[in-house]
This record gives structure tokens, sequence and C-alpha cells, in this order.
């Protein structure tokens, strides 16, 4: 059966509201040849789709029935169309990209403000996703690229190192601490720490520092991201275990805290760009994934804040 896709696409537009003036106004269609091209696409379907309620066309019962497999094949007609458009045009195509929250201050701004330079015209699709999920992202086709914490374990997932990222003890500027510039955690042993869900990966970090300081953290409250963790500590309500401040975040002013250089092994966390293996990236992203190789390896990543 050959089914019109101009047609499929009016009854779309009617059914989702407009008259047919308004359809043959914005396709540049007169008014009858709309009329004919849904009365065509009835036959085709074999009942009537649409009926008359006054000034306006409504659906009929096997019209909205078809109007849900309508909406599912335009919108991969779209997609495919896309696809198509960014391998002709890749300077106009659309980067799916997955972060997470923490990096999403300085990391990935300066990737996409540095990115847009050369390549003005691409948009990106921005998702921040929590630690704990971001293994499985890639691998579900969900996203072109991710940059994260996580090492995947999905064998269809391919990671790239990008940077070693330092982390800090975040104490309150008050606190006697607050004057030093490094520390062992064996010192703060006693404090009550601010920390982040037990299902986060750093919180799961920042346990195993302090087991091999040679203690376990006295757990004083735990919050859902780093901004609150570091409010709290603020407050004087405890010390944390946090990445350090970059050049260019916003979170890098002068206030309340002080970041203390932790000097135990292994006080880092590696951040990574994954994509999967499995299908090919379309032109805009692959540009993307170009450029945040080349500039990792050429160190022009934001460097470590002066006390941060």
């Amino acid at each position: 059966m050959y089914v019109d896709t101009d047609a499929v696409r009016w009854f779309q537009q009617v059914a989702d509201g407009m008259t047919v003036t308004e359809v043959s106004q914005l396709e540049r269609v007169t008014q009858s040849g709309v009329s004919r091209a849904l009365a065509r696409l009835e036959i085709e379907v074999g009942t009537p789709l649409l009926r008359r309620s006054g000034r306006t066309l409504r659906m009929t019962h096997a019209g909205s029935a078809f109007k849900r497999h309508v909406d599912a094949m335009l919108f991969q007609l779209d997609d495919g169309l896309a696809a198509v458009n960014q391998l002709i045009e890749p300077e106009t195509g659309t980067v799916s990209l997955a972060f997470e929250l923490s990096l999403g201050t300085w990391l990935v701004p300066d990737l996409v403000s540095s990115f847009r330079t050369d390549h003005p015209h691409v948009q990106f699709e921005l998702k921040v996703v929590p630690d704990e999920l971001a293994s499985s992202v890639p691998g579900r086709g969900v996203v072109d690229l991710q940059i994260s914490t996580v090492r995947p374990t999905d064998p269809t997932v391919q990671r790239r190192q990008l940077l070693v990222e330092p982390l800090r003890l975040a104490v309150p500027s008050v606190h006697p601490l607050g004057r030093r510039a490094r520390i062992h955690l064996a010192e703060v042993s006693s404090e009550p720490f601010v920390m982040l869900r037990p299902t986060s990966l750093l919180r799961r970090l920042c346990e195993d520092l302090c087991d091999g300081a040679g203690f376990r953290p006295t757990l004083g409250f735990e919050g859902d991201d780093l901004p609150t963790v570091r409010g709290f500590v603020a407050a004087g309500l405890g010390v944390a275990i946090v990445p350090a401040l970059r050049e260019g975040s916003p979170d890098v002013v002068a206030g309340p805290l002080r970041y203390l250089e932790i000097e135990d092994n292994l006080a880092v966390r590696g951040i990574g760009l994954t994509w999967s293996t499995e299908r090919r990236l379309l032109p805009a992203a692959e540009l993307f994934r170009e450029h945040t190789i080349a500039r990792a390896t050429a160190r022009l990543l934001p460097a470590v804040a002066r006390g941060g």
C-alpha cells in the first residue's frame, strides 16, 4: 500500500487542532489540495479518519487509533531525515551529551564553548545523570557521548580518560584547620563528615579513603549534591571530601570555606569520555569527541583554582 507522507503529516496537523486553511498556509498548498490528500489517505486506510464538527475537523475513533502510530512513524522519519542531514551537513547537527552534575559547572561548559568557537551551529542536548547510573547510559544508546567519573563495566562502551581530578578536604574558614594548606585524613578522624548519599560513587571513594587512613567516618549529614554538601560545611556542620574547584567554575568565590590538599594516596578521581562501540557516531558527535580528546591531550582543560 502506498501512503503519501505529506498527507499523513497533514492529517497529524489537523488532528492536533489546525484547520485545513492553516495547514494550507503553513505548507503552501491549496486548501483543496490538502482536502484531496486527506480523502486519499482515508481511502488507503479504508475508513474515515476525520469528521466535520462545525468549522473544524475531529478525529473518528479510527482516526484516534491511527494517530498514535502516525506520531511514532513521523518521529522516526524526522529522526532519519536529521541523521541524513548530519551526514551531509555535520556543522548543523546535534550532539547528545550526558554528564555528572559535579562536572556541569566547569568541564562541560568549557568543552562546549570551545567547540562552538569553530562549530557555532552545532546544537547540544544535555542530560545530567546520577553517577551511580552513569555507566549504563552510553551502552543503552540514550546519548552519543558521556563525561563521567565512572569506569564502565559494559564491554560495548569505550572510555578515554581526560584528566585526573584531585580531591580536597572542605572545612569552614573559621575551623582551627582553616589556616592549613594540606592535611592527612587521620587528623580529622574525630570530625563529623558531610557526605553524599550511599549510592554515590564519590561517597564510596570518600569512605575508602577514610578506611585507608585507619578510621570509619562519623556521618553528620547526607546531601543529594555537592552544593548542598558545601553549604552544610560552610554552616559549620562538619567537614567533607569534595573535588577540587576549577578555574572558571562559578563555585570559585571567596567565601566561608577552605579547601585543604589531602596528602593521603589515591585522593583523586579520574574523569573520562565514554561512547558506545555498537553504533557509529554521527559527524557532529564525532567532531565533539575529537575536540574533547584533543583538548585534554593538549592540557587545555580548566586547571585547579588557586585555593581550590
